[in-house]
């Protein structure tokens, strides 16, 4: 399961573009607090911090414990982080207000096992990866790290549907109207590339030989004509 992780904070007494860049000069992040049937209530966090947690990769999976020192952490969840264009340093962050055994829409990534059990694999064939992540709905005190796919027994041209994955317990498929297709077994392009030459040469070839055909027929009918 993701780990909690706690973020220090203070409360924001002004809002607006001007304030929010003078906390940026002074290293600190604009952000807030929304949901769970209370008022919005504007914050900020270190910068230094947040970026840590963001090249963990795991920040938009995990729980967020905000302490703005009143002694009365917020249990949260990311739900969206602005980045500069050009810095990509970020600028402003939406954290959602969650209770313990909440439902929780997350986007969680799939790790692929069992590679060297795959005979279309071992005989050439590529993992073609339709979706790195699923999106999934959990217990906000049980959200996985990552969901494990086996490639066992997969062969040249067969796919692996959300239908055929063990999800976590408790978690279920946040898309429901269909059974989409996370990754499929396909021929390698240096494959298809060879064919393809293959193809062309023998059209190539056919060409010559029509070509040839044609030069002989206007050689005897040019030496008919004389004649």
């Amino acid at each position: 399961m993701s780990d909690q992780i706690k973020l220090m904070a203070e409360t924001r007494d002004r809002v607006g573009k001007g304030a929010s860049r003078a906390l940026r000069r002074n290293g600190r992040t604009p952000a807030v607090l929304y949901g769970n049937k209370k008022e919005p209530l504007p914050i900020h966090v270190e910068e230094r911090e947040l970026i840590r947690q963001l090249n963990t990769g795991h920040l938009m999976n995990s729980i967020v414990m905000i302490d703005t020192g009143d002694g009365k952490p917020v249990r949260t969840l990311p739900k969206d982080v602005a980045l500069d264009p050009v810095t990509d340093f970020p600028v402003h962050v939406d954290f959602l207000r969650i209770d313990e055994h909440a439902k929780v829409h997350v986007e969680i990534p799939v790790v692929f096992t069992n590679e060297e059990e795959a005979p279309g694999i071992k005989r050439g064939g590529v993992l073609n990866i339709v979706r790195h992540e699923l999106e999934l709905v959990v217990d906000a005190a049980r959200i996985p790290d990552e969901v494990e796919i086996s490639l066992k027994g997969l062969e040249v041209g067969d796919s692996v549907h959300i239908s055929h994955v063990k999800l976590p317990e408790g978690a279920e498929s946040a898309i429901t109207d269909r059974d989409f297709t996370i990754a499929t077994v396909v021929a390698p392009s240096a494959l298809k590339s060879s064919e393809d030459e293959e193809a062309a040469a023998e059209e190539a070839g056919a060409t010559e030989v029509t070509k040839q055909e044609d030069e002989a027929v206007l050689d005897k009918t040019e030496g008919d004509e004389e004649a």
